[in-house]
């Protein structure tokens, strides 16, 4: 999210730094652009006119014109308005602290409502919650399978009836209270558009079972459709936060910068990816460094540290200590890895890599070719990688459908590693202080 604006910026801006001074005129005309670029992004014209407007006030002041880096000064002004505009913290969901907790997801069909309940349902079973989903949508063909499939794979229980959409409703919080959940999450029913019946079945349900917090869910990639369906939500519903879902395939952002502005409801989560896993709560000024260029190392070492297995973590570092380095360990790395994201959105959250590797190939296929031809090996070829001879190096190739020259370069590169293990095990202690893993 957010890759063409954060390009566009990026070229303004550096023209902006370039100049030792600046006057009215260069401010005036890089903000104009500034504005172009909003409004290619899909902003709304009123947000990105009113945001402009703004930073240019502050812009034009004798402090920032007349200081020794006068571009940067206007950087950190759009920085700190984008912060704002985006809406200044996270918020998390709200919790019922006298009882159960009813999140009713609601939002137009195909915007990702199923899914996304799923995803919160597994961030909130992680950190210690005992969830319920609820297949409240009786209308949409297979929306209660999907349901029970995304529950059974996560081992999440799914709740549903032959009822209607609000009897439903009021008889999962009843088995809820039950069977001791404190996590209700209602999976409710979209339409193609925003009609009356949907509305008054909406309403009639939050009546019902008077929901903790409703959440609309909007497909980033419909831009401003999204932003208008949030907003007549609100009106008509009373929404109090919003999940932006697939905004991995959207490139723009516009809907994430001007939902609040909009709505008066903030953006608190992100879909990022497909995987239940990928689901991030939304932070303004992350999100504003990312678009300014200035990558999101917070975030990146958030991921590291939910993915990395401590016991796994520390019982490699004893091995690399005794300069001890397999390819089973490598293996176990590399399923950290991929549990952290893809590699070009790892490698976008790290200042100035994402720019450097613009328009590199990056392919996440690598690693699952480099899996596969670890898990052709045997166990005793993974523990000591030396007595994989010509024949043997046959059989990984063809086992794992990689060619021999890549099964070489494979080991190859290994060779390699493990000679750099041994080196810092040569240096002692000292060379794995502060070390990090996975790597």
């Amino acid at each position: 999210m957010f890759g063409d604006l954060s390009d566009r910026l990026d070229g303004i801006f550096k023209t902006l730094r370039g100049q030792g001074k600046l006057s009215e005129g260069n401010v005036k005309d890089a903000l104009k652009e500034v504005r172009r670029a909003f409004l290619e992004a899909d902003v709304n014209y009123k947000v990105a006119k009113n945001f402009i407007a703004g930073v240019e006030e502050e812009s034009l002041g004798e402090k920032v014109l007349s200081s020794v880096t006068p571009g940067q000064m206007v950087i950190k002004i759009v920085y700190d308005r984008l912060v704002q505009l985006l809406g200044g913290q996270s918020r998390d969901m709200a919790f019922n602290p006298r009882g159960i907790t009813i999140w009713m997801m609601v939002g137009l069909q195909g915007s990702g409502k199923t899914t996304g309940c799923a995803k919160l349902a597994l961030r909130h079973k992680r950190a210690g919650r005992k969830p319920l989903l609820v297949a409240a949508d009786i209308y949409r063909p297979a929306a209660k399978d999907q349901l029970k499939i995304l529950g059974k794979a996560l081992d999440i229980p799914v709740f549903t009836t032959d009822d209607g959409p609000v009897k439903i409703a009021t008889s999962a919080v009843a088995h809820a209270k039950e069977n001791d959940y404190d996590l209700l999450i209602l999976d409710t029913a979209g339409r193609l558009h925003i009609d009356d019946v949907l509305m008054d079945e909406l309403k009639r349900m939050r009546e019902a079972v008077k929901p903790t917090e409703i959440m609309f869910v909007a497909d980033a990639m419909t831009g401003q459709d999204a932003v208008k369906s949030a907003d007549e939500f609100n009106k008509a519903l009373g929404i109090d936060g919003v999940m932006l879902t697939k905004t991995d395939g959207d490139a723009r952002g516009g809907a994430a910068l001007s939902i609040l502005e909009v709505t008066g409801r903030p953006v608190k989560f992100v879909g990022t990816g497909e995987k239940s896993a990928d689901l991030d709560v939304f932070h303004p000024s992350r999100m504003a460094s990312r678009i300014l260029g200035m990558g999101d190392v917070v975030s990146l070492v958030e991921k590291a540290q939910a993915a990395v297995d401590t016991k796994k973590a520390e019982e490699l570092e004893q091995k690399l200590r005794k300069a001890q380095f397999t390819f089973e360990d490598f293996y176990d790395q590399l399923q950290q890895v991929k549990n952290m994201g893809s590699l070009e959105s790892l490698l976008g959250m790290i200042p100035g890599v994402g720019k450097a590797l613009k328009g590199l190939p990056i392919d996440d296929r690598a690693l699952v070719r480099v899996e596969a031809m670890i898990q052709s090996m045997t166990p005793e070829e993974r523990r000591n990688p030396s007595i994989i001879n010509g024949s043997r190096r046959k059989r990984i190739a063809l086992g794992s459908g990689n060619s021999i020259q890549d099964v070489n370069k494979l080991i190859k590169q290994f060779g390699e590693m493990q000679k750099m293990v041994k080196k810092l095990g040569k240096m002692g202690p000292k060379a794995f202080s502060g070390m990090k893993f996975p790597f």
